[in-house]
């Protein structure tokens, strides 16, 4: 899943092709069952497996997929222990990226992420190389060209958010991190579906690529990384809304 809270990017996850939705469906599984294994399966009294099953949701993943990888995850002797590890670099042009991984072989998946970035033009650097352009936001977004954007931006308000965004039909509501799960059950009982409810990294500048072979090279470095099952999120601040 990777973008950089642009609408248009959230729309390429929804269009994937069946390949790339059975591993968006790889990757909700194992969150969700890294969340159980946490902090038991109820999502009632597990908060990051609530977020963790709006998150599968989002991405248009079936309730009954969702129900059988918690069972699984329940019932589950298995022993393998996933880390959470983050990933900083800059790709083809000094764009900023940041790779979220959930791994169980620390050595396979930071081998896997340095090729990538070397095999595209760009470099693995150190945690906090590139983090500081970036702030964690909560990041609801909701697509519905008929909605009462007032009404709206006054709801998102009430239940929390801290800033709010509306154009063409898409509304895009921020909060704070830790209360992200809060303001969406709150816009939730209000009656509002989303097309994406996470915690993000949100760039606080972006990079444009005018040359095509770099904009090739980072097209690339970003299905590489999307298609490696440990690699979670993928986000980064190139600013490719011309693409």
């Amino acid at each position: 899943m990777s973008g950089h809270s642009k609408w248009n990017n959230i729309k390429k996850r929804k269009e994937a092709t069946d390949g790339a939705k059975a591993k968006i469906f790889t990757k909700m599984a194992r969150e969700i069952a890294v969340a159980v294994k946490e902090g038991g399966g109820d999502p009632d009294s597990n908060g990051k497996l609530r977020d963790c099953i709006a998150k599968a949701k989002a991405n248009n993943v079936p309730n009954d997929n969702i129900d059988r990888v918690i069972k699984k995850a329940v019932g589950s002797k298995d022993s393998n222990e996933y880390e959470d590890i983050i990933y900083e670099g800059y790709g083809p042009a000094g764009v900023a990226v940041i790779v979220e991984s959930l791994t169980d072989n620390r050595n396979r998946t930071a081998g896997d992420v340095r090729h990538y970035f070397d095999k595209c033009g760009g470099n693995l650097g150190q945690n906090g190389c590139v983090s500081f352009m970036f702030e964690r936001k909560g990041v609801i977004a909701i697509e519905d060209e008929s909605i009462d954007e007032e009404k709206l931006m006054e709801d998102c308000f009430e239940a929390g958010a801290a800033d709010f965004d509306y154009e063409d039909g898409v509304a895009e509501i921020y909060t704070d991190p830790n209360k992200l799960g809060k303001v969406r059950a709150a816009l939730e009982k209000k009656g509002y579906t989303f097309s994406s409810a996470e915690v993000e990294y949100v760039p606080s500048t972006y990079t444009k690529i005018d040359d095509a072979e770099l904009k090739d090279k980072m097209n690339r470095l970003l299905d590489m990384l999307e298609d490696n099952d440990d690699v979670q999120n993928v986000w980064h601040n190139w600013d490719s809304d011309e693409e």
